[in-house]
């Protein structure tokens, strides 16, 4: 193999088709991590092993190994579960767990605080539930998201059903998961991946499906998208989008967020095909060099937009009509009780970072668990981190209204920009953190609404999202305020998103530490109350204004502020 490959693509060829020697790292009792192979290779797996960062200096003065343990994040396409499944996801958190559930902007669940000794018999149950988690990290295609939408029970549902089958269609077929987790017979001989071939993706792959006017999937910051194009209700078909995606390194200006861009209109019957188009096109001219060069986005500024949908339509055998014209209005979730076209109720629940637990006085967890115990409909996951009670009847709604506002999860006296916030995991367990995100931005997120009181601003809906490190999980960088961790209590400021998921920020100042962040908003936000037009979001006041310029291509001016 080249010698210049990435030392990933060498222990991919090298696996197996992803077996490794994860069967003798899971029970070696010397270490509780991982071989340092199988730790890359059980991400495909939808695991990732982590260590206590708080607890690594007090280790070390004792001569002991870092707390090793591992975050399980499950395969749920469009994030819908039934009662039943949410009930085995809480039971697994508490008791294999760290106690919580972690509501993710890829639309699904996953655990933290796992034990090494406790991967294969959770694995075990929650496919008992019907749940999987084969891809859901990995140099692969990830969790689909699919728009929750609520109000529109059945286009919802024939888009949902078109997103579960993008997810089964480009699921790995190796059998390794089911041998060594669900302990299947292995296979002799033969065996073959023929959409990513022995050593996969050159790096991790998104998709996501959206239905207009809500872009709360963020579908331009994919690597895969599909809008969904309907008359009357009727699907006819989906405009495709490419080339998406998040990740930058700080100071590294060959690296850039992106937007997705258009390839044009699809049939519904065409949906599967281009899906894979995309990604074996990915696959075949991707970065296997450097990973940070890796992601569909760079591959499609090598190749060039034109060249790129050719091959796809090539490829899949398909010729792109001129995508149909589509309006987004919003990029966040609707709360509260919304009744749909067949007359079930559905109840919004804004859950602060994604995080169920029962502490600090809080008892969520337990609350939704009394909700799905009576239950008739499904639970759906939401791509800010916040959970839908959907298909209620009337006879239940009074009783799930009453357990809701028991258990304190009806935000009747959140600010709407805490309830337009997303931050990531971060400190202490994610190993790219570099700031923390999740356990500060909360008492940040007050500061900040004390501001905005103070300059009259505070009915406005800004979308404010913080992330540890410049990865962006929490796609920080469509936000109309993004936070970026720099270091240790520092953060970039990114403004100018345009509160629908349809423009990049930019950076506006680096490295401010939390009182100059403070100030600098004041600022921005004495000017904005001042100054803006009526009904003008504050994204569009900081463009409008000149602060910042709008990106308009990634690869060449994203950067030119700095």
């Amino acid at each position: 193999m080249d010698s210049k490959i990435n030392p990933n693509e060498i222990i991919k060829a090298e696996s197996r088709f992803l077996r490794g020697t994860l069967r003798e790292s899971i029970v070696d009792p010397v270490t509780g991590a991982l071989s340092p192979d199988d730790a890359q290779i059980s991400k495909f797996h939808g695991f990732y092993e982590q260590d206590d960062r708080d607890l690594r200096l007090v280790r070390q003065e004792r001569f002991l190994e870092p707390f090793y343990s591992f975050m399980l994040r499950a395969r749920l396409p469009g994030g819908i579960c039934t009662p039943h499944q949410w009930l085995v996801i809480d039971a697994l958190g508490r008791e294999l767990g760290n106690g919580s559930i972690r509501l993710t902007t890829r639309q699904t669940f996953q655990f933290h605080g796992i034990l090494k000794r406790q991967l294969k018999p959770l694995i075990q149950r929650i496919n008992q539930a019907m749940i999987d988690s084969i891809g859901g990290c990995g140099d692969v295609n990830r969790n689909v998201l699919c728009n929750p939408n609520p109000e529109r029970s059945g286009l919802h549902a024939e888009v949902h059903r078109w997103a579960k089958r993008i997810s089964e269609h480009l699921l790995p077929k190796t059998r390794a998961y089911h041998e060594i987790w669900l302990d299947g017979e292995p296979v002799a001989g033969g065996e073959s991946e023929p959409i990513y071939g022995e050593t996969y993706l050159p790096r991790k792959f998104k998709t996501a499906v959206a239905i207009p006017p809500h872009n709360d999937v963020d579908v331009y910051t994919n690597d895969l998208g599909f809008v969904a194009i309907a008359q009357e209700e009727q699907l006819e078909g989906f405009n495709v989008l490419a080339g998406g995606g998040m990740g930058v390194t700080h100071d590294d200006t060959t690296t850039f967020p992106r937007l997705a861009d258009e390839l044009g209109f699809i049939r519904p019957d065409q949906t599967l095909a281009v899906a894979e188009a995309v990604v074996t096109v990915q696959r075949d001219f991707g970065n296997r060099i450097s990973r940070r060069h890796a992601r569909l986005k760079y591959t499609i500024e090598k190749m060039g937009l034109e060249n790129f949908k050719t091959e796809v339509e090539k490829r899949a055998g398909v010729q792109f009509e001129p995508p149909r014209s589509v309006r987004f209005t919003t990029q966040g979730d609707r709360y509260g009780w919304v009744r749909n076209e067949n007359g079930n109720w559905h109840l919004t629940l804004y859950i602060e970072n994604g995080r169920v637990s029962d502490s600090d006085g809080s008892s969520m967890m337990t609350g939704l668990r009394k909700i799905a115990e009576i239950h008739q409909g499904d639970f759906r996951i939401t791509p800010n981190q916040n959970l839908i009670v959907a298909g209620i009847a009337d006879y239940d709604k009074e009783l799930i209204d009453s357990l809701a506002r028991q258990y304190g999860l009806i935000a009747d006296t959140e600010s709407p920009t805490r309830l337009a916030s997303i931050a990531c995991v971060a400190l202490p367990t994610c190993p790219q953190a570099m700031a923390e995100a999740e356990r500060y931005f909360p008492d940040l997120l007050k500061k900040v609404e004390h501001l905005a009181t103070q300059h009259g601003i505070d009915d406005s809906a800004i979308v404010m999202r913080m992330t540890g490190c410049p990865n962006g999980c929490a796609r920080p960088y469509v936000a109309e305020i993004g936070l970026i961790g720099k270091g240790p209590g520092r953060y970039n400021l990114q403004l100018g998103g345009d509160g629908t998921g349809q423009r990049l920020n930019r950076l506006f100042r680096k490295n401010l530490n939390e009182s100059e962040l403070l100030d600098t908003l004041d600022r921005l936000f004495r000017n904005y109350s001042t100054h803006r037009k009526q009904d003008e979001r504050f994204g569009d006041y900081v463009i409008r204004s000149g602060l910042v310029k709008a990106v308009v291509n990634p690869a060449e001016d994203y950067h030119a502020t700095e």
